[in-house]
């Protein structure tokens, strides 16, 4: 008891000290531009920022059948904060996922399709992955997929996620070649892989999101560590910055109270909290629940927060 609060002392004192500060008004956008959910987010070298968003649809169950009327990607100058272009309308039935590669392609994740996609900055489809709105759990199948993380040599990670909870590795050309994971809470399971990056030497961070962690594993699958506690929390996404840190956004514990909820959290390579800002809130810099993370080549985060359907900029304090 005494170490759960000396934990929630240390966040409380993390924020206080925040190396992090809110852009205001940032993204400026369009008025009649709606977001809704904001579920993905990344930048490219450009310092654009692709938003993954739901155009105002809701979760439901079942999920609809016609796909989203509106634009469901839209592109930030992350400088200006200006809106460049939108793309994605009657295409997506449930926005989730976005990764930007090093070569500057998209990748999303469709959960009511039940589908990966990789795109051209302007939305044109290179690859498409699993069976449109048919779940499975072989090779060729997805059960409401949540994230894709990518190497240098194209070949990528798909967290497979609230059904399947197993993460899948493919070949650069789409090709399976192996997974790993199951249901529950010992070291390489999972209750509902969320979010998926690889970090700077090469290993996959996985958000254990209901498991409230960050597990660790080599290229392989293999198991390596698990981050987790008070300051981490519920972790919903994750992306590695250029300065090799690792940037989580906590989607926020019900089993915190509401003050210590919601926070985005730098991480160094021995997953030690270097930093933690953003509380649980409505107003700028706070989040009703963060989905996403992404960081920019500039350093600057951008975080896509659900509930609250926005999406904001972090830089450090000078």
């Amino acid at each position: 008891m005494r170490h759960a609060v000396l934990l929630l002392l240390l966040t409380v004192v993390a924020r206080a000290q925040s190396l992090h500060e809110v852009v205001p008004d940032w993204p400026q956008l369009p008025e009649g531009h709606v977001l809704g959910l904001c579920a993905g987010v990344g930048v490219d070298a450009q310092n654009r920022v692709f938003v993954f968003h739901r155009s105002g649809r809701k979760w439901s169950n079942p999920f609809p059948k016609e796909p989203i009327a509106q634009p469901t990607v839209t592109v930030i100058d992350g400088a200006s904060g200006k809106v460049l272009s939108t793309w994605g309308e009657n295409r997506f039935i449930m926005p989730h996922g976005l990764t930007v590669d090093h070569e500057g392609n998209l990748w999303l994740t469709d959960v009511g399709l039940h589908q990966v996609f990789k795109c051209t900055p302007e939305g044109k489809v290179l690859i498409t992955l699993g069976e449109r709105a048919k779940p499975g759990n072989d090779d060729a199948h997805f059960n409401l997929p949540t994230d894709v993380a990518v190497l240098r040599d194209g070949s990528f990670y798909v967290s497979d996620g609230y059904k399947n909870t197993r993460v899948v590795k493919f070949s650069a050309e789409g090709k399976f070649e192996f997974e790993w994971g199951a249901k529950g809470k010992g070291n390489g399971e999972f209750n509902l892989p969320h979010g998926i990056a690889i970090d700077a030497q090469g290993r996959v961070i996985v958000c254990d999101r209901e498991n409230e962690r960050l597990q660790v594993f080599d290229a392989k699958g293999g198991f390596l560590d698990v981050w987790k506690g008070a300051q981490i929390g519920k972790p919903y996404g994750i992306e590695t910055g250029p300065n090799g840190h690792l940037f989580v956004i906590d989607g926020g514990s019900p089993s915190l109270k509401p003050e210590l909820r919601g926070k985005a959290i730098e991480l160094d390579m021995k997953g030690t909290v270097i930093d933690a800002f953003g509380s649980f809130g409505k107003a700028p810099g706070q989040f009703q629940l963060g989905h996403d993370i992404a960081v920019g080549p500039d350093g600057a985060v951008y975080v896509a927060e659900g509930t609250g359907a926005r999406v904001q900029k972090f830089v450090r304090r000078k």
